[in-house]
C-alpha cells in the first residue's frame, strides 16, 4: 500500500466544514499524505448552503438525500459552495503548504453532467477529460474541487458532493475516501460495519438502515467500486490520523466492495 501511486481522492463535508480547528487538523494530515501520494479534495457544504438560502428567503427541500435546487436558487448555492466554502478551504490548505488550486467540477471539462429534472438544476456527474487535473497533480498542486457544474448552455448545476468525488475518482482511476460525520456506515444498532459488499448493502437499504444522505454516499461508493473493481472507504473525519493508517494498509471506517456475483 505504501508504494501505491494512485491519486487519493478525499471528499469533505458535513460538520467538518464548519469546524476550522478540526479542518486544519485534517489538512495537516493531508500534508503528510501528500508526501506519499498525489491528493485531490472534493467538498460540498450543505449546512452553509442552508444558511445562505435562509438568509435570502429561500426554502430548502431534499428528496432521497439530495437537495432540490431550483434555477433561481443557483446563484446563492454557487456563491456558498464555489465561492465562500471553496475559498476558505483553499486558504486554510495554503497555510499548511498544500499548494491548493480551487476549481469547480466542470473546470477543464473534468466532468459531464446528466440533468435530474426532478431536482431542478441538479445533475449526475460523469467522468470527462482528465487532462487539467492530471497536469495539476503532476505539478505537485492539490486541486480543491467544489461540487458545482454547468450544462451545455452554461447554466449552473448543483451536484451532490459524494457523487462528484466518485466521478473524479473514476476519472483519475484513484482511491476514494468519503469522509463523514460518523465513523463509517452503521448497522441498525449504531455499530460500525467494517466490511460491506453490494449484496449486504442492498439488504440494509431495503430494511431502511441506510437512507437519505448516507444512501447517496453508499451509491457513490458502489458505483466507483464497480467502475474501478476496487474497494471504497467511508470513514469519519474526527480522527484524521486514521488516514495515515489507511495508507499503511490498516482497516479504517467501512470498506465497501462489489460482490462477485453482482
Amino acid at each position: 500500500m505504501m508504494n501505491d501511486t494512485r491519486p487519493l481522492v478525499l471528499k469533505l463535508g458535513g460538520r467538518l466544514l464548519q469546524e476550522p480547528a478540526a479542518l486544519t487538523d485534517l489538512l495537516q494530515i493531508c500534508h503528510q499524505l501528500k508526501q506519499q501520494r498525489t491528493l485531490l479534495l472534493v467538498h460540498g457544504g450543505g449546512a452553509q448552503v442552508d444558511q445562505w438560502l435562509q438568509q435570502f428567503g429561500f426554502r430548502t427541500e431534499k428528496i432521497d438525500g439530495q437537495r432540490v435546487s431550483p434555477a433561481e436558487q443557483m446563484p446563492v448555492i454557487c456563491g456558498a459552495l464555489a465561492g465562500a466554502v471553496n475559498a476558505e478551504l483553499v486558504g486554510l490548505a495554503a497555510t499548511v503548504g498544500l499548494r491548493p488550486v480551487g476549481l469547480t467540477l466542470a473546470a477543464g471539462g473534468s466532468c459531464h453532467f446528466q440533468r435530474n429534472a426532478r431536482l431542478g438544476a441538479v445533475a449526475n456527474p460523469k467522468p470527462g477529460d482528465p487532462t487539467l487535473l492530471q497536469q495539476l497533480l503532476a505539478g505537485n498542486w492539490m486541486p480543491v474541487v467544489s461540487s458545482i457544474g454547468h450544462d451545455e448552455a452554461g447554466q449552473l448545476l448543483n451536484i451532490n458532493a459524494d457523487l462528484a468525488a466518485a466521478a473524479l475518482c473514476q476519472l483519475l482511476r484513484g482511491q476514494l475516501v468519503l469522509l463523514t460525520d460518523v465513523a463509517g456506515i452503521l448497522d441498525s444498532h449504531g455499530e460500525l460495519v467494517t466490511e460491506l459488499d453490494s449484496i449486504q448493502a442492498a439488504e440494509m437499504v431495503a430494511r431502511g438502515v441506510i437512507q437519505g444522505g448516507m444512501k447517496v454516499k453508499l451509491e457513490a461508493a458502489l458505483d466507483t467500486a464497480r467502475a474501478l473493481q476496487d474497494s471504497i472507504i467511508v470513514a469519519g473525519w474526527q480522527q484524521p490520523e486514521t488516514l495515515l493508517a489507511l495508507l499503511a494498509g490498516d482497516a479504517v471506517g467501512t470498506r465497501i466492495s462489489i460482490k462477485q456475483r453482482d
